[in-house]
């Protein structure tokens, strides 16, 4: 492989990422010395405003992954990604009318906080201790993957990078806690949209302009957008990424923990909803750039692919591949795209790593110390912060001991496997079975849906679909320079199981469907074996009741789909101007769901402007 080494200009400009990055962390730690309670330094003091966090949601979840896999995706299998434009409004549409103003208006500031409230603890741990172990190991790989495909093209510095990563991001996530993450997340966001914008711009230039990298791409049949085959086996159809996406996408936003924990800090729940909204206009910029990135990629190595002529030695390395040949003579610009990547792994870890200490210090410490001081909370937050940043930078170094399995399925599906399956059976566990007995139907439906999820993604990885399924579109050696490239080939098994070409072969965006549904069904059968619970002994406000979307047309429909659930004996908003509220701090209320009579105000809530108060004190007691 040739390797085309960075510049000193090159350094500057990376290093520059990290400095500013690191600068933003001692900012906010000076500003907010003086507030030192852990709401302060895990929510912000829920007083945020929907700006910068629309665009820390955007550059959590748009990660290096993204940067380098999505260019690679469209260049193998065409702009079939545009739909995802389409899933990302699903998504965001249901995150923002759905799940958030359950999550906001509970007063909760971790999302498995909820699981107690309407399930009990064992599920509330259960589902606790999954999360950190499944973003653990979702954030090693990311951050290890895309420094080996930067390494192994650009000379860039391996470990170097990696520690670097872990080392910046614990240093501003232990500094200045959640307010830090989102300001750094918006100036990483606006690197990368800088990024991009200089590769679509110079690459077109390099393939004689936008025109005609379009017919280009139109003659190697790269804009064929739209393929309405039903079949769920075939990788990208409009299907599997309207439905599959949004099924993958809404368990990564509806229930996670960086996204809510961003919304819960904003100073009211119109501007949480309008960071969601803005936030879909920064997916949709971000998909836009990489899809368009990937097709001038093609343009421009149409007669000679680096990957099939063994240049390159993975497709996650095309993008830092072409980076480095259009800007040979450019020095500065090179590190200006890796600065880019970086970027998105940057926010990703550090959306992780926040969001962790968050979930361990609420779900654990606050519930076996409940009397903790505001100084001592906040000192325990910023050691959490730096625990998990070890331990995240740690599952990169194990990522490196699995290398080649890290780079053969592509960073993009995996990245989606990892992430999309766990938080979409969460998803179902609060809301898919949320009508009936659920402390076993929670748990089955969880670890159903689980063990389902994850069975078909190892699969697939062991035994990756034919070609007849993922329709990798042709690509051209025939303008190649003769190199003396050793190539190795893997081995070919001679045989493979019956579900390798059916139940292994499914899309990857199916992943998140298979566990959401054996979740549910799971969880459904489970309840009935064991009892159904009475719709009426449900708080109503721990249900977001989902048919008044589907079934406005008719009071008699909609109320038979509350299965019981008395939301029609007050409208939810005079319920809460009553001055009730769904959290409060009597253990055995919390047991199956709280009862009316047991209900108190959340502190500093104020319900008829759905906001919180800044000048509410430190809550010490959780349960």
């Amino acid at each position: 492989m040739r390797v085309k080494n960075f510049e000193a200009w090159d350094y500057v400009v990376f290093a520059g990422l990290f400095v500013i990055s690191s600068g933003i962390g001692v900012f906010f730690a000076i500003k907010e010395r003086k507030k030192t309670t852990s709401r302060e330094f895990l929510v912000g003091g829920r007083q945020m405003s929907f700006g910068p966090v629309a665009l820390s949601l955007t550059a959590s979840f748009m990660s290096a992954v993204t940067v380098l896999g999505t260019p690679a995706e469209v260049y193998r299998f065409g702009a079939s990604f545009f739909l995802f434009l389409i899933s990302y409004v699903f998504v965001v549409f249901f995150t923002s009318e759905l799940f958030l103003p359950v999550f906001y208006r509970s007063g909760i500031t971790s999302t498995y906080e909820y699981l107690q409230l309407r399930f009990n603890k064992p599920v509330r741990y259960a589902a606790t201790i999954i999360y950190i172990v499944q973003t653990i190991l979702y954030t090693g790989v990311v951050v290890y993957a895309p420094a080996l495909a930067l390494n192994q093209v650009t000379g860039f510095n391996l470990w170097a990078s990696v520690f670097a990563t872990g080392i910046v991001c614990t240093f501003y996530c232990s500094l200045g806690g959640l307010k830090a993450v989102v300001w750094t997340d918006a100036f990483q966001m606006v690197v990368m949209i800088v990024g991009f914008l200089t590769v679509l711009i110079q690459g077109s230039n390099h393939v004689g302009g936008f025109n005609n990298v379009l017919e280009k791409a139109g003659n190697g049949s790269r804009l064929h957008i739209v393929d309405f085959d039903v079949d769920p086996l075939r990788r990208h159809t409009f299907w599997t990424i309207t439905i599959g996406g949004t099924f993958t996408w809404l368990g990564v936003y509806g229930v996670n923990q960086s996204t809510i924990q961003r919304c819960i800090s904003c100073k009211t729940e119109k501007h949480a909803k309008l960071a969601l909204y803005f936030n879909l206009l920064g997916l949709w910029i971000i998909v836009a750039c990489a899809v368009f990135s990937g097709l001038i990629m093609y343009s421009h190595f149409k007669d000679c692919d680096p990957w099939t002529s063994g240049v390159i030695s993975a497709p996650d390395q095309l993008m830092p591949y072409f980076v480095m040949e259009i800007f040979a003579t450019m020095p500065g610009l090179p590190g200006l795209f890796v600065a880019c990547a970086f970027s998105g792994t940057l926010s990703t870890v550090a959306a992780s790593i926040n969001a962790l200490a968050t979930v361990t210090f609420e779900d654990f410490v606050k519930s076996c110390f409940p009397h903790l001081s505001d100084k001592l909370s906040t000192w325990i937050s910023k050691g959490l912060c730096i625990l998990f940043g070890i331990m995240c930078t740690s599952m990169a170094v194990v990522a490196s001991l699995m290398g080649s399995v890290v780079q053969a399925p592509g960073i993009v599906s995996q990245e989606r496997a990892i992430t999309g399956s766990f938080q979409r059976n969460l998803a179902s566990v609060c809301y898919g079975v949320s009508i009936w007995k659920l402390i076993m139907g929670a748990l089955g439906g969880l670890l159903t849906g689980i063990t389902l999820s994850f069975w078909v993604a190892i699969g697939s990885f062991i035994y990756p679909a034919p070609e007849s399924k993922t329709l990798p579109l042709p690509l051209s050696t025939e303008h190649c320079v003769e190199l003396n490239i050793t190539t190795t080939v893997a081995p070919q098994i001679s045989s493979r199981p019956v579900l390798a070409d059916t139940w292994y072969s499914l899309s990857y965006l199916y992943f998140s469907a298979v566990g959401c549904l054996g979740c549910i069904a799971a969880g459904i059968i489970i309840s009935f074996l064991t009892g159904k619970q009475r719709g009426k002994d449900i708080d109503p406000l721990l249900i977001r009741p989902v048919c008044n979307l589907f079934c406005f047309w008719s009071k008699k429909y909609k109320t038979l789909c509350w299965c019981g659930v008395q939301h029609d004996r007050e409208t939810e908003q005079d319920y809460l101007d009553s001055g009730s509220a769904w959290k409060q701090g009597v253990e055995s209320g919390l047991q199956n769901g709280l009862k009316q009579d047991t209900l108190a105000q959340i502190p500093g809530y104020n319900p008829k402007e759905k906001s919180y108060s800044n000048s509410v004190p430190e809550k010490t007691t959780y349960f």
